[in-house]
C-alpha cells in the first residue's frame, strides 16, 4: 500500500479525535499491584507485586506460558478487574478509586482492547463494525463513516470496507478489530493474545501492523502473548521492553528480559 493514503488517514484520525491525542498522556504506572482470588478455604495469588511504568509511545510485551497470569495482568492494569493491593494510574488517575460506572467510561474514552477472538458482528460490514463505537458515543453517522474508512485505510483494508467478516480471512478480521480500536484514538491499547488464533504468516502480518502503528503513529501498545519471539522485527525510535510472567512468585511475578 502506498504511503500517502496511510498518512492522509492518520492525519484525519488525529484531527478528528474527540478530546485529546494519546501523545499528550504520560500514563500507566503500576506500583506493587497484586490480585488474589478467594476460593473459600483456598486463596490463589494470581498476580504478585507488579511494578511497571509504561511511557507514551512504547510497545511493551509481556510473555509467558498459559496460566501464568498474563490475562490477569492485562485486566487489572486496564481496570477491567479490581486489584487486591497496590496502585495503578493512567493519565494521573488512580483507576481503581473510580466507581464501576466511571471506570467503564474512562476505559471507553482512553483505552482500546484487542482480543484473541475478533468480536465482530457478522451482519455488519467492516466499515459498520469499525464505526459502531463512534455511533454508541453519539457521533454523527456521516462523520463516523469517514473516520471508520480512515481507520481501515490505516490498517491496510481499504479494499475490504464493504465486506462482512465471513468474506474475510482471519488476519483481515483481526485488522478490522485493530481499526475499530484506532477509530477512537485511544491513549493506550491493550492486546491479549492478538495472534493466538492466526497462522504464522498471518500472525507476522498482524504484528507488523501493530509495530508500524507504534513506529509511525506513536501508538502505545501493551501486548501479552505466549510467543517467545521479539514482538517487532525492526528497530524503532520508540522504546521496546519485554517482560516474562513467572509462576508461583510470592513477591515479584514480572521479570524484565
Amino acid at each position: 500500500m502506498r504511503d500517502s493514503p496511510r498518512r492522509t488517514a492518520l492525519t484525519a484520525l488525529n484531527n478528528s479525535s474527540r478530546e485529546t491525542s494519546f501523545r499528550r498522556y504520560p500514563f500507566a504506572p503500576a506500583s506493587m499491584a497484586s490480585k488474589m482470588y478467594d476460593g473459600g478455604n483456598l486463596q490463589v495469588r494470581a498476580l504478585a507485586g507488579v511494578d511497571l511504568i509504561i511511557d507514551r509511545g512504547e510497545m511493551v510485551a509481556v510473555m509467558g506460558p498459559s496460566g501464568c497470569g498474563k490475562t490477569t495482568f492485562l485486566n487489572t492494569l486496564s481496570g477491567i478487574d479490581d486489584i487486591t493491593d497496590g496502585e495503578v494510574e493512567i493519565d494521573g488517575q488512580s483507576i481503581h478509586d473510580l466507581s464501576d460506572k466511571k471506570r467503564t467510561r474512562f476505559r471507553s474514552e482512553k483505552m482500546g482492547f484487542i482480543f484473541q477472538s475478533f468480536n465482530l458482528l457478522p451482519v455488519l460490514s467492516a466499515a459498520e463494525n469499525v464505526e459502531l463505537p463512534l455511533l454508541m458515543a453519539v457521533e454523527k453517522l456521516g462523520i463516523a463513516r469517514v473516520r471508520a474508512n480512515d481507520a481501515l485505510v490505516l490498517a491496510g483494508l481499504e479494499d475490504q470496507v464493504r465486506k462482512r467478516p465471513a468474506e474475510m480471512s482471519g488476519g483481515q478480521q483481526q485488522r478490522v478489530t485493530i481499526a475499530r480500536v484506532l477509530v477512537n484514538n485511544p491513549a493506550i491499547v491493550w492486546a491479549d493474545e492478538p495472534i493466538g488464533n492466526l497462522g504464522n504468516e498471518t500472525s507476522a502480518q498482524v504484528m507488523d501492523l501493530l509495530c508500524r502503528l507504534n513506529e509511525e503513529n506513536g501508538q502505545t501498545f501493551v501486548v501479552v502473548t505466549q510467543e517467545a519471539r521479539r514482538p517487532c522485527r525492526t528497530d524503532s525510535a520508540h522504546a521496546r521492553r519485554r517482560y516474562r510472567m513467572r509462576r508461583n512468585q510470592p513477591r515479584k511475578c514480572l521479570a524484565p528480559l
